[in-house]
């Protein structure tokens, strides 16, 4: 299911160079959106990256991640389409109240105009992830030229705006995802990331659908799907109010996505 919104930006920035990668990544079971290959990953390739003398080397999988790194019943929160200068601050205030960490997947130009709110996500414990140039929702039937453009300048932007910290997913828009885009992702160092729940906040439904959405949607998986950017996420923010402490009581705590082969 497409998210049907896009950021009308060109691109010009300069494409960085991949590094190698190493066929052979075992597959993620998950329900997600769609690859061309589909809900949750098909058996892909893997590349070893170095992100940075901070971190030891770590072999990113090519194939979709769904599940939580902490497993048992842990839930992934994941926050697209920002930042916004308006909702993001708000998220983060909700997600601050709560103790929940997040994961939040940029869109590259609206990092890099508002890189003081890419510095409080990661000044406050969230995790950044690659959500592209422009949102576009065809990314799955373009050239790899234009893959490889709209994932890695996108990631040169965030982490430019961050100051430095790793973007440790990536997200394709409306789940576009192809093997050559999962590919470029891995070989940078970022896991490809998918969803199991999708809250539809996006379409502004009402708080209550989206809450609703939420309760009868987790039994797919344990990675929720929210928005920051896009318009409008008052419902959003309203949400979230009534979610996370509701996850809590279910005994459901709020992890990271995994990021490498268990």
């Amino acid at each position: 299911m497409k998210k049907k919104y896009a950021v009308g930006i060109a691109v010009g920035a300069s494409v960085v160079a991949l590094t190698g990668a190493v066929w052979g990544a075992t597959m993620l079971t998950g329900s997600g959106h769609h690859d061309s290959a589909a809900h949750g990953g098909t058996p892909g390739n893997q590349g070893s990256v170095r992100e940075g003398s901070e971190r030891p080397e770590v072999t990113v999988p090519q194939t979709i991640a769904h599940a939580a790194e902490s497993g048992g019943q842990a839930v992934n929160i994941t926050i697209d389409d920002g930042p916004d200068p308006k909702w993001t601050p708000k998220i983060l205030r909700v997600l601050r109240e709560n103790q929940v960490k997040a994961v939040f997947c940029m869109i590259g130009p609206q990092a890099r105009q508002y890189p003081e709110l890419v510095k409080q996500v990661v000044a406050e414990g969230h995790r950044l992830c690659d959500h592209t140039m422009t949102h576009n929702t065809s990314m799955d039937k373009k050239p790899v030229a234009y893959q490889q453009q709209e994932i890695l300048t996108a990631k040169q932007m965030i982490e430019d705006a961050a100051g430095g910290a790793k973007v440790e997913y990536y997200r394709a828009p409306g789940g576009a995802f192809t093997p050559d885009s999962r590919r470029i992702a891995a070989a940078a160092g970022m896991r490809p990331l998918g969803w199991n729940v999708d809250t539809k906040d996006f379409e502004k439904p009402g708080t209550s659908v989206i809450v609703n959405n939420v309760h009868r949607e987790l039994t797919n998986g344990p990675t929720i799907l929210f928005h920051d950017g896009g318009g409008d996420r008052h419902q959003t923010v309203a949400a979230m109010e009534q979610i996370l402490p509701w996850l809590k009581e279910q005994g459901r705590p709020t992890s990271f996505p995994v990021r490498t082969q268990p």
